[in-house]
C-alpha cells in the first residue's frame, strides 16, 4: 500500500518515503519560530492585564474574556484547520494563519475599548487555530527517524518554555516603553520573518485521503465548548447555584453528548473517537489537558499577583517568570532522554505530580513571600511541565501514521487548548468568587459607599485607583484588605489546579504505557490498515 503523504519541497526535488527530509533541522527552526510567536502572544497578553484596567476599565470577567476569546475560538477550530492541512497543504495551511495572525494583531493593537479587544482577541484565535497543528504536523511528516522526532519535539515544547519567557519580558518592556497596543503590534516583525521561512525552506505535504470536512461536529464542539466555559466564567455574577448557572452547565453537557453521539456515528468524523481507544494517545491526551488546565489559570493569576500585590512594574514581573520558563525548556529537551532510560509513564506522572506539589507551595503565598520561595515553586512548576508535554505530545504523535499527522497534531493542540481555556475560566472564577466574598467578610470595605465596593469586587486592578480618592487615613486599611483577599483568591485557586494535576497523574500512572509498542518503535510510519484507518 503507498504511502498517503505526499511532501513537495519548492526548491529540492524529493520522492515521497520515509526518509527523513534532508533540511529538517532548518524546518524546525522555522515551525519552532512560528509556534514561538503563538505562544509569546498568549504571555504577553497575561503581563498586560493591568494595563488593561487602568487604561481600558476592564473587569475580571472581562479580562478573563480577553484571555479567553481567543483561546475559545482557538480551541473550537483546530481540529478543522488539522483536518484543512491534511486536505489542502499544511505549508500553504501555515502560511495563511500567520498572514492572518498578523492582520487581526494590528487590529487589537488598534482597539479602543475592552468589548472590541475581546472581539480582536477572538479574531486572532482563527489565526492561531492555523498556525499551531500545522507546525507539529510539518515536524512529523520531515522526522520519521523516531529518536530525531522525540528530540525534535522535546525542541518544539522547549520553544514554548522560551515563549513563556520572553511574552512577559517583551511585554513588560513595551508597557514601560510605550502603549498597551504595543504588546500586540510586536508580533508583525517576527511573523514576517516565519512567513519568509516557511516560504524559503519548508516543504508541503497532506493526506490524499482526507474525508470531507464534517461541520455538523464543528457546530456542536464549538457550542459545547462556548456554553461550557461562557457559563463557568459568568457563575460568580450569577451565583453558582444559581438556575441561571445550572441550566447553562447542563445545556453545555447536552450539546458535549450530542457532539460524541455525532462523532460515533458520523461517516467522516471531525473528532475520529476511535482513536482514544489507544491508551497511549487518550491518556497522552488526558494528561496534556490537565498540564495546561493548571498552568493557564495559574498564569493568568500571577502576573496580576506580581504587580497588583508585589507593585513590581509590567518588565520587572516579566523577568521575575524567567524561572519557570527555563526549567521548562531544561525539562522538554531533557525529558525525551529521561524517556529512554525509565518509559513515558513514570516521566509524565512524576512531572504531574512535581506540577501539584509546585501548586500547593504557591498556595501558601503571601503578599510577603520571599522572591527566592516563589522561584522555587515556580521551579517545580517548569519542570513538571517539561516533564509532562514533550513525552506526552510524542506518545500522541508516535501512536499515529504520519499521513494522520495533521489530525493527530490537531487532537493534541486541542487537548491543550482546550485544558488552557478550561482552567483561565474555572480557576479565575474560583479565584473571584473568593475573593470578592474575603472583601465582603473585610472590616473597613463593607462600610465604604457602592461607589468605591463594586469596582473592587468587579477587579482587583481598580484597588489603586479607588485608593486615590479615598481619605489617606484609611486608604492603606484598604488596600491591605485588598490584598488579603487577593492572596485567598490565589490559594484557593492553586489548590484547584494542583487537585487537577494529581488527578492528571493517577491517569498516567494507571493508563499510559510505559513505552511504544515494538511494532511502533520499528515502523513509526507506517500506513494504518483497513480496520486502524477508520479510526484514524
Amino acid at each position: 500500500m503507498p504511502q498517503a503523504t505526499d511532501i513537495d519541497d519548492p526548491t529540492t526535488e524529493r520522492s515521497a518515503g520515509p526518509d527523513p527530509h534532508p533540511r529538517r533541522w532548518a524546518v524546525l527552526a522555522v515551525v519552532c519560530l512560528s509556534l514561538f510567536v503563538v505562544v509569546m502572544d498568549g504571555t504577553i497578553v497575561n503581563v498586560a492585564l493591568p494595563s488593561f484596567v487602568v487604561d481600558l476599565g476592564a473587569t475580571t470577567r472581562q479580562l478573563q474574556w480577553i484571555v479567553d476569546a481567543y483561546l475559545l475560538v482557538f480551541t473550537g477550530l483546530l481540529l478543522a484547520a488539522g483536518n484543512a492541512g491534511d486536505r489542502w497543504g499544511r505549508r500553504k495551511v501555515l502560511t495563511v494563519g500567520l498572514v492572518a495572525f498578523l492582520a487581526t494583531s494590528v487590529l487589537a493593537g488598534s482597539v479602543g475599548g475592552p468589548g472590541a479587544l475581546i472581539a480582536s482577541r477572538a479574531l486572532m484565535g482563527i489565526g492561531a487555530a492555523m498556525i499551531f497543528p500545522a507546525t507539529l504536523a510539518i515536524l512529523t511528516n520531515v522526522f520519521t527517524d523516531p529518536k530525531e522526532r522525540a528530540a525534535a519535539i522535546g525542541i518544539w515544547s522547549a520553544m514554548s518554555g522560551m515563549a513563556v519567557a520572553a511574552g512577559p519580558i517583551v511585554g513588560g518592556w513595551l508597557l514601560e516603553h510605550f502603549w498597551w497596543g504595543s504588546v500586540f503590534f510586536v508580533n508583525v516583525p517576527v511573523i514576517a520573518i516565519a512567513i519568509l521561512g516557511v516560504v524559503l525552506v519548508v516543504p508541503e505535504s497532506r493526506d490524499a485521503e482526507t474525508p470531507p470536512l464534517d461541520l455538523v461536529g464543528l457546530a456542536l464542539s464549538i457550542a459545547a465548548v462556548t456554553t461550557i466555559v461562557f457559563t463557568i466564567i459568568e457563575a460568580p455574577e450569577w451565583g453558582w447555584a444559581s438556575t441561571t448557572t445550572l441550566l447553562g452547565g447542563a445545556a453545555g453537557v447536552v450539546l458535549f453528548a450530542l457532539f460524541i453521539g455525532w462523532e460515533l456515528r458520523a461517516r467522516h468524523p471531525m473528532l475520529p473517537v476511535g482513536i482514544f481507544r489507544d491508551l497511549r494517545f487518550s491518556a497522552a491526551s488526558a494528561s496534556i489537558t490537565a498540564a495546561f488546565f493548571a498552568l493557564f489559570g495559574f498564569i493568568f493569576l500571577i502576573t496580576q499577583y506580581f504587580q497588583l500585590v508585589r507593585g513590581y512594574t509590567p518588565l520587572q514581573a516579566g523577568v521575575r517568570t524567567i524561572p519557570v520558563a527555563l526549567s521548562i525548556a531544561v525539562a522538554s529537551v531533557a525529558a525525551p532522554k529521561i524517556v529512554e532510560a525509565v518509559g513515558t509513564k513514570r516521566v509524565v506522572t512524576a512531572g504531574l505530580v512535581s506540577m501539584a506539589v509546585g501548586f500547593t507551595w504557591v498556595s501558601t503565598a503571601s503578599a510577603a513571600t520571599p522572591y527566592v520561595e516563589i522561584v522555587g515553586q515556580m521551579v517545580f512548576l517548569g519542570l513538571g511541565l517539561g516533564l509532562t508535554t514533550a513525552p506526552a505530545t510524542e506518545s500522541i504523535m508516535g501512536s499515529l501514521s504520519a499521513d494522520k499527522a495533521g489530525i493527530g497534531s490537531a487532537v493534541n493542540d486541542t487537548t491543550r487548548e482546550l485544558g488552557g481555556t478550561l482552567g483561565v475560566a474555572v480557576i479565575g472564577s474560583v479565584f473571584t468568587s473568593i475573593y470578592v466574598q474575603a472583601l465582603r467578610d473585610g472590616q473597613l470595605f463593607p462600610l465604604l459607599p457602592e461607589i468605591a465596593r463594586r469596582p473592587t469586587e468587579d477587579s482587583v486592578g481598580a484597588a489603586t485607583i479607588v485608593a486615590d480618592r479615598l481619605p489617606p487615613a484609611i486608604a492603606p486599611q484598604y488596600l491591605a484588605e485588598v490584598s488579603d483577599a487577593f492572596v485567598s483568591g490565589l490559594s484557593v485557586a492553586c489548590l484547584v489546579a494542583a487537585g487537577v494535576a494529581l488527578l492528571g497523574a493517577a491517569v498516567a500512572a494507571a493508563f499510559l504505557p510505559a513505552r511504544a509498542s515494538t511494532s511502533d518503535r520499528a515502523r513509526p510510519d507506517a500506513p494504518r490498515g483497513p480496520r486502524e484507518a477508520r479510526h484514524v
